[in-house]
C-alpha cells in the first residue's frame, strides 16, 4: 500500500501544482512595457503600423508574437520570421490585412541563394494572396535534356531562363527557373524550391527571362494576415483611451495599466478558485477511496487465479478482436490510438459512419459512381452541402485495412493540385471502412475515352494532351516525394468540371526508400499496365509507373482499351499494338479517327511526337525508360512547340 499511496499523494499534488499554474497565467498587472503600446510602429517606409504588429516603438507585450517586426535601425530594414525564414516587410495594409513580404536571403546575391526552403504561408494567421503565381528555382543543374533535345527537337530549357551563382574556389554552377509549379528534377539539378511573385509580373518575367528576375523576387509577393484574437481586441478598443495589449491572452490596457477588473468579475473569479479548489479535493478523497478497494479486489483476483492458464479473447468465429486486430499491425494500431484521441487523424477528419451513410442516402445502389480499387464508390452530400464521393471497403479484412491506412497517410501528407483531395474517413471502429474525397462531375479519363461518355466529343486533342501533362505532373510530384503508385490507368484519373486532372486510388502505392534502386515486392496493379519487369523480376521502381504511364498516352491517343480479347491476338495488349504499329510506321492504324491526324499537321505533329515519347516509356527494359520529370518536360515542350508559336492549320 506505501507505494500506491505515495503514486497518489504524487498524481494529488501534480494536479494541484496544474491548478496554481493555471491560476497563474492570468494577466499580471505588473507589466512595465505597457506604457508604449499606445505608440505606433514606424521603421524606415513603414508607418503608423498598430496592433496586432509590435517592434521598434511597441514593445512585444502589446501583440501576438506572430506578428513581431523587427526594424534594423542602419538600413531601416524591417523583418518578420515565419517558419526559420527571415521575410523583409515593404508594405503593411491594416485595411485589406495583407503585407507585402519579400525573402532576405535573395537580397545579398539574386537570385542565389544557400538556403533551399520553399516558400509556403499555410497557418490560421498568414496565408497567400490569390495575386500571387509560383515559381520554381533549380540549382546545380548538370546538361540538360540532352536526349530529349535530340531526340524530340526542342529546347529542354531555353538559355534566357538559365543563371549562374558562384561556388567556393571561383567555380560556377548552372541554374533555371520556371514559372509555375513544378517537381523537383532529382536526376538533373541537386536542389530546387518554390517562391511565390506578383502574378502581374508573370508576363513580362516570362518575355524577359533571368534578366528580371532579381528585380522580381525582391519585389516579393503578397501575404493576407488574420489576427485570432481581432473579437477580443475590438472589444476593448471601442472604448475610448484603452488599447490592445497580449500576455498569455488579450489585454485590455488603460493609462499604461491593465484596465480594472469589474467587481462583479473579480468576485466570479473568486468564487471559481473557492469551486476548484474545493472540487479537486473532493475528486483527491474519492480517487484515494477507490484506489484502497481496487487494491483488495486484486489481491483476491490474484490468490484465486493461481496456477489458472492466460488465455487470450477471439471472437465467436476464431477471429482475433479489434484489439489484436490493431496490435498485429503497429501503423494500424496508431491509427486506432489517434482516432480515439479527436476528430482528425494526420490531419484530415474522421467523420463517423452514420454521416455518411446519411451522405449517401444509405450507399443507395442509384449513387453509385463506379468502382475505387478495393471498393465501390458513391455520390453523397454532406450536412453542410459539400458533394463528396465516398469510397466504400469490399471487405474490412487485414489486406482492406491495410489499403484503407496506406491511401489515408499518403494522401494526408501529399498536396498537389492534380492529386485528388481526401476530405476524410472513418474510425477504424466504424461499422465499415470509408474514405471521403472530393467529387469530380466529368467522371474518368476512360469513361471518355472508351466509356459510357465515349461518343460526347468532349476530349479534343487539346484537352488530351492537357490531361497528359497534368497526370505526368502529378506522377513526378509523386516521385519527388518518394511514392510509387503502382496502380496509373485511365480508369484511376479523374476529370473535374473544367477537364482538369485529379489523380486518385492510391491504396497499392508504396512509399519508395530513398537509398535503394529497387523494392521486392510481389506484383500488383492492373493487367495491361503491369510493367513487364515488375511482373518477371518482383523489382519495383519508379519506371513502373513510367511504364503504365506510357499506356494511358496510347489510350489518350487511341481511344482504345489497354485489354480487349475481341482484338486479334497480337493486339489483345494495348501496349504490344502500340510498339508494334509505331515500329512498323502505321501509326495512322491507331490513331482515335475523331482527332483529324489525317488532316490537321498540327495534330498530327503533336501526336507522332506524343507517340514517340509512349514507345520510349514502353520499353521493356526499365534503364531505357525516361523519369517522369523527363516525361512532364518533354510534353510541355510538344505543347509549347505547337500552341505556344501559333502554328496551326487544316490540310486540303
Amino acid at each position: 500500500m506505501r507505494p500506491l499511496g505515495t503514486a497518489v499523494a504524487t498524481s494529488f499534488l501534480s494536479t494541484l501544482l496544474l491548478f496554481l499554474h493555471l491560476t497563474a497565467s492570468f494577466p499580471s498587472n505588473d507589466m512595465s512595457n505597457l506604457s508604449n503600446c499606445n505608440h505606433n510602429l514606424s521603421c524606415g517606409a513603414l508607418t503608423d503600423i498598430s496592433y496586432p504588429f509590435t517592434g521598434a516603438q511597441r514593445p512585444p507585450d502589446c501583440g501576438p508574437q506572430e506578428f513581431q517586426l523587427k526594424c534594423n535601425i542602419v538600413d531601416s530594414v524591417t523583418t518578420l520570421m515565419f517558419k526559420s525564414l527571415p521575410y523583409r516587410v515593404t508594405r503593411v495594409n491594416q485595411t485589406s490585412q495583407t503585407l507585402r513580404l519579400s525573402r532576405s536571403d535573395f537580397y545579398d546575391d539574386l537570385p542565389c541563394t544557400h538556403l533551399s526552403n520553399s516558400t509556403t504561408f499555410d497557418n490560421d494567421i498568414f496565408s497567400l494572396g490569390s495575386n500571387n503565381e509560383n515559381l520554381t528555382l533549380f540549382y546545380g543543374c548538370k546538361n540538360l535534356g540532352d536526349f530529349f533535345e535530340e531526340k524530340f527537337k526542342f529546347s529542354f530549357v531555353e538559355d534566357k531562363f538559365k543563371f549562374s551563382c558562384p561556388m567556393p574556389g571561383g567555380s560556377e554552377e548552372e541554374g533555371f527557373f520556371k514559372v509555375g509549379d513544378h517537381p523537383p528534377m532529382n536526376s538533373t539539378c541537386h536542389a530546387s524550391f518554390q517562391v511565390p511573385f506578383l502574378r502581374s509580373r508573370a508576363q513580362q518575367l516570362q518575355a524577359e527571362g533571368s534578366s528580371l528576375l532579381g528585380e522580381v523576387l525582391k519585389e516579393g509577393f503578397d501575404v493576407r494576415y488574420s489576427d485570432p484574437y481581432s473579437a477580443d481586441c475590438q472589444k476593448c478598443s471601442k472604448h475610448s483611451g484603452r488599447q490592445c495589449g497580449f500576455d498569455v491572452k488579450p489585454i485590455c490596457i488603460c493609462n499604461d495599466h491593465l484596465c480594472p477588473v469589474k467587481s462583479s468579475n473579480r468576485k466570479r473569479l473568486i468564487i471559481g478558485v473557492t469551486l476548484a479548489s474545493g472540487a479537486v479535493l473532493v475528486i483527491f478523497v474519492g480517487c484515494w477511496i477507490l484506489v484502497v478497494k481496487q487494491v483488495k479486489k486484486r489481491k483476491s483476483a490474484l490468490v484465486q487465479s493461481q496456477g489458472l492458464p492466460a488465455v487470450t479473447p477471439t471472437s465467436s468465429n476464431g477471429l482475433a478482436t479489434s484489439t489484436n486486430f490493431f496490435r498485429a499491425t503497429p501503423s494500424l494500431a496508431n491509427l486506432k490510438s489517434d482516432l480515439d484521441k479527436g476528430s482528425t487523424y494526420l490531419g484530415v477528419r474522421v467523420f463517423s459512419y452514420n454521416e455518411l451513410e446519411e451522405a449517401t442516402n444509405c450507399f443507395d445502389s442509384s449513387k453509385e459512381l463506379g468502382d475505387g480499387g478495393f471498393g465501390t464508390v458513391y455520390y453523397g452530400v454532406l450536412r453542410d452541402a459539400r458533394v463528396v464521393a465516398v469510397k466504400r471497403l469490399y471487405e474490412s479484412n487485414m489486406r482492406r485495412a491495410e489499403q484503407f491506412m496506406n491511401e489515408v497517410e499518403i494522401l494526408a501528407q501529399l498536396r498537389h493540385k492534380n492529386l485528388v483531395e481526401l476530405y476524410g474517413c472513418t474510425s477504424r471502429h466504424s461499422r465499415e471502412l470509408l474514405l471521403v474525397y472530393e467529387y469530380m462531375p466529368n467522371g474518368t479519363v476512360a469513361d471518355h475515352l472508351h466509356g459510357r461518355q465515349s461518343n460526347s466529343g468532349l476530349l479534343t486533342w487539346p484537352v488530351r494532351l492537357s490531361i497528359a501533362i497534368e497526370t505526368a505532373s502529378a506522377l513526378a510530384y509523386l516521385h519527388a516525394s518518394d511514392v510509387i503508385h503502382r496502380d496509373v490507368k485511365t480508369n484511376n484519373i479523374l476529370l473535374d468540371n473544367d477537364f482538369h486532372v485529379k489523380v486518385a486510388d492510391f491504396g497499392l502505392s508504396r512509399l519508395f526508400p530513398t537509398d535503394v534502386t529497387h523494392v521486392s515486392t510481389a506484383p500488383q496493379g492492373t493487367p495491361g499496365y503491369l510493367d513487364p519487369e515488375y511482373h518477371q523480376c518482383y523489382h519495383l521502381t519508379n519506371k513502373s509507373d513510367v511504364y503504365s504511364y506510357g499506356v494511358v498516352l496510347i489510350e489518350l491517343i487511341s481511344a482504345l482499351e489497354a485489354v480487349d480479347i475481341t482484338r486479334h491476338r497480337h493486339d489483345i495488349n494495348l501496349s504490344n499494338m502500340a510498339v508494334n504499329k509505331i515500329q512498323n510506321h502505321a501509326l495512322n492504324e491507331l490513331v482515335d479517327p475523331f482527332l483529324g491526324f489525317d488532316k490537321d499537321f498540327v495534330v498530327r505533329e503533336m501526336v507522332s511526337s506524343v507517340a514517340e515519347l509512349a514507345f520510349v516509356c514502353l520499353q521493356h527494359e526499365r534503364e531505357m525508360r525516361p523519369t517522369m520529370e523527363e516525361v512532364l518536360e518533354v510534353l510541355r515542350g510538344i505543347e509549347r512547340e505547337n500552341y505556344g508559336a501559333g502554328k496551326g492549320g487544316v490540310e486540303c
